[in-house]
């Protein structure tokens, strides 16, 4: 057999050799620090003492410093003993070490005290300390605490499991013990070390009376015995295979919480995704309205980053500046619990300046253990379905308005045709009295006169018929040359007899020289008549003094036409609200009169307008182009 095989084969001897070789130098090394054990063991034991002096000051330090906070939460309240019990680091430090806490007035009263003096404890009969705390404006805060809990709470386990711990006095007497009994156990010599005690100490709560030479000694327990210990044995011995095994364990606690670690780094990721990816705005908020969280779609929404919006305490930047009571009241509503189940409207502001319209739906916002840490909303934006609804109802009425104007010009146009004949055999009948007359050799002039202008009268209104049903149907109004202030003088003839009936002057000044305009004379001329008759049933509201002027004037490239009264005026109202359809201001106006004057003046290009005339009343006028292009429109 080779070296090499050999060596080979005898690998698994290694560990084996590495492990006797590793027992062997510990015990050597046991062996030889020996000698050293007791000098080292003295060196621990001062260590040890002046670090448990150390702590036991940090520890009263820590006690005095929330015994402050205490106090200063107790600031400007009423003193009672429920006050104490219902503070929850009065609770704790009872727990802790303290026997009492004890509320003193400025004359060292007792105001209240926690536990009361009825309460046992079996610290009570030995020696107890005192800290004290002033509590504003004119009290003091006492806690008594037993030396021996702050020996057992306040030295760490290993400690008091190694040393034996007492508190003496300068004249040996013990304070506090550790042990059972305050009484040094008489088990012959051992190593032990004593350290002066120095900090906020007191014997007495109502003077400066400390406890003089206070001293800490640590004696330790069980001594080292000479030579080498079964432990360092049992320990060598043991070590690789409890190595072994704990690198294992180690290697298989790591696995799992390296894979731990993935999947909660996973599903925060996901969860993540799936907020920021939702149509819906997410926030949520802590019981006294702070934002503890917001996804991207509500910092979208409201143009404002996360960073800008956690955090923040009502009210909120994204409320409108009008309506900031009203939300603020809301929210108050909310916070209180009263949020609607389904959900309640309102309206946000954009970082732009924008308004939006949202939907929220708030619901309790719960922790691990069921309890209810503040509220969690869902946002929705419904400017956009708000704006489709509107338009889509807008679009409703409209469709309702054409509808109505359809039917109107229907029955107008059925209306003119029916009256066509009448007008017909009036016209008729007119001419077939005229020639009766005329062969009879009647030469009666007022007769024949007034037959004359009944014809003509007919057939003024027949061809103000067939207009009429000519402009519903649809057909473009008959453009012809024509003077207007001739088409004014016209109509107010027909009108001037029922203005003196009614009581009203019509005064009538035409700018001479008016350039002709391209218009259809007789709607032009149904036009004037609307308003001059819309003003007179305006006048009939005033008694007296009534007066309408109708005036013409040449303005640029327009000829304009005024017709003012002196009545009661518009009352606010603009001509975009008077001239739509259906709308009056008369019992039994259809309202559809200014409407039709409006359509025919911008069928001629002009404008019809509408205003506050100067000294009360109103002033209706229209405009029509001298534009030669309108013979061809």
């Amino acid at each position: 057999m080779t070296v090499r095989a050999f060596l080979t084969r005898s690998l698994w001897l290694a560990p084996l050799a590495l492990s006797l070789v590793f027992v062997a130098g510990v015990l050597a090394w046991v062996r030889a620090n020996g000698i050293e054990e007791q000098e080292l063991q003295r060196q621990t034991l001062i260590s040890d003492a002046l670090s448990t002096e150390v702590q036991l000051r940090s520890r009263i330090d820590e006690e005095l410093q929330q015994l402050r906070l205490i106090a200063t939460g107790l600031a400007g309240r009423t003193p009672s003993t429920a006050v104490l019990e219902a503070h929850p680091e009065v609770n704790a430090g009872l727990r802790r070490l303290w026997l009492s806490v004890t509320w003193l007035d400025s004359r060292n009263r007792v105001l209240a005290e926690v536990p009361g003096r009825s309460s046992a404890n079996r610290y009570e009969d030995g020696l107890s300390l005192h800290l004290t705390a002033p509590v504003a404006p004119d009290g003091v805060l006492v806690v008594r605490y037993a030396p021996a809990l702050l020996l057992k709470h306040g030295v760490p386990w290993w400690l008091a499991r190694k040393y034996d711990l007492q508190l003496v006095d300068s004249a040996d007497q013990v304070i506090a013990s550790s042990t059972e009994s305050p009484l040094r156990a008489a088990q012959g010599p051992r190593p032990s070390y004593r350290v002066a005690l120095t900090g906020p100490l007191r014997a007495s709560p109502l003077a400066e009376a400390t406890l003089a030479d206070a001293a800490l000694e640590l004696t330790l327990r069980e001594p080292l015995p000479d030579g080498v210990r079964p432990l360092a044995w049992v320990l060598a011995a043991g070590f690789l295979p409890a190595i072994a095994v704990a690198s294992w364990l180690l290697r298989r606690q790591m696995r799992r919480v390296q894979r731990a670690e993935i999947a909660g780094r996973t599903e925060a990721a996901w969860r993540r995704s799936m907020e920021d990816s939702a149509l819906v705005g997410l926030r949520a908020r802590d019981l006294d309205g702070r934002l503890l969280y917001v996804n991207r779609t509500l910092c979208d929404m409201v143009g404002l980053s996360a960073e800008q919006l956690v955090g923040l305490l009502p009210p909120m930047p994204y409320w409108p500046p009008d309506t900031l009571d009203e939300v603020a009241e809301r929210n108050r509503r909310v916070l209180a619990g009263d949020a609607p189940r389904d959900g309640y409207e309102s309206r946000w502001l954009h970082s732009s300046g924008r308004l939006l319209d949202v939907m929220v739906y708030e619901s309790p916002l719960v922790d691990a253990g069921g309890r209810q840490i503040g509220w969690m909303g869902s946002i929705i934006d419904i400017t956009e379905r708000k704006r489709l609804a509107e338009r889509e109802r807008r679009e409703v009425e409209t469709l309702a308005h054409n509808a109505r104007l359809t039917m109107l010009g229907e029955v107008a146009s059925t209306l003119a045709h029916e009256l066509n004949q009448p007008l017909t055999a009036i016209a008729s009948y007119n001419a077939g009295i005229s020639n009766s007359l005329a062969k009879l050799g009647v030469q009666d002039e007022l007769v024949l006169g007034a037959l004359q202008r009944l014809g003509q009268q007919a057939e003024h209104a027949g061809r103000i018929v067939a207009r009429i049903r000519e402009f519903l149907t649809r057909r473009e109004p008959r453009h012809e040359r024509c003077d207007l202030n001739d088409v004014v003088t016209a109509a107010l003839d027909l009108l001037r007899r029922d203005c003196q009936r009614r009581g009203i002057a019509l005064d009538v000044v035409l700018a001479p020289g008016t350039p002709a305009v391209q218009a259809d004379a007789v709607l032009i001329e149904q036009v004037v008549i609307n308003l001059v008759r819309n003003a007179a049933d305006a006048l009939q509201a005033r008694e007296s003094a009534r007066q309408i002027t109708v005036a013409s004037r040449v303005v640029g490239e327009f000829v304009r036409l005024d017709v003012r009264d002196n009545g009661p005026g518009l009352q606010g109202r603009r001509i975009e609200q008077l001239c739509a359809p259906f709308y009056t201001t008369k019992i039994e106006g259809m309202g559809m009169g200014l409407a039709i004057c409006r359509s025919i003046i911008e069928a001629h290009h002009g404008v019809l307008d509408a205003e506050e005339a100067a000294g009360g009343g109103a002033l209706f006028s229209f405009s029509l182009p001298l534009t030669p292009e309108l013979s061809h429109a």
